[in-house]
């Protein structure tokens, strides 16, 4: 890091933040494979947390590699900062208070352990959206895994480059197993602040 950047602190405090919210900031974390029902749990928990009066955000893949993160492929070097610079736009949404959605494959143990590393891992809270590739494969909203299967996609989850499933994810929902609802239900439980 250049040794003219330095740390810019503000009068208004993260603490203050969070008390005017009524609730801490954090990054939950949502990791999967494309299908598996990152982005619509996601997108269900939000919407039941503004509900209830939460200050919420969504950060979703597809979204952030149209604006911010357009410039990255998805090879691994490309993947592992498409991550990383997300990681550091939940820390300032962390800091400001906002409990913030995450919506990602995020398809490697250590880049989730940067992720964590970078935002804090009292901020960080790990869901794994579990289902197998073949459910994720018939599913195939967005027709990728056709499109992968036919080589015009390389490097695609869980076709031609490797998934590695949390070992200690903060809550798994099995999309195989549970409804939507019954996902939303179960994270609302787990994730309590």
């Amino acid at each position: 890091m250049n040794k003219y950047v330095i740390q810019q602190d503000y009068q208004v405090t993260r603490k203050e933040r969070e008390q005017l919210h009524q609730h801490p900031g954090k990054l939950i974390w949502f990791t999967g494979l494309s299908g598996s029902g990152k982005s619509t749990l996601a997108n269900a928990l939000e919407s039941y947390w503004h509900q209830q009066g939460l200050h919420t955000y969504v950060l979703d893949g597809d979204n952030i590699r149209r604006g911010i993160n357009q410039d990255l492929d998805f090879t691994p070097e490309g993947r592992a900062e498409n991550l990383r610079r997300i990681a550091e736009i939940g820390k300032l949404f962390v800091d400001a208070g906002m409990l913030t959605i995450a919506a990602f494959v995020s398809p490697l143990i250590k880049d989730r352990t940067a992720i964590k590393e970078i935002v804090g891992a009292d901020n960080f809270m790990e869901v794994y959206v579990k289902a197998s590739v073949e459910t994720c494969e018939e599913r195939d909203v967005k027709g990728l895994y056709k499109k992968a299967r036919a080589g015009e996609i390389a490097n695609f989850t869980g076709i031609s480059a490797p998934y590695e499933a949390p070992k200690h994810a903060d809550v798994v929902i099995d999309t195989e197993k549970l409804s939507l609802e019954e996902g939303l239900e179960q994270l609302v439980k787990q994730l309590k602040f």
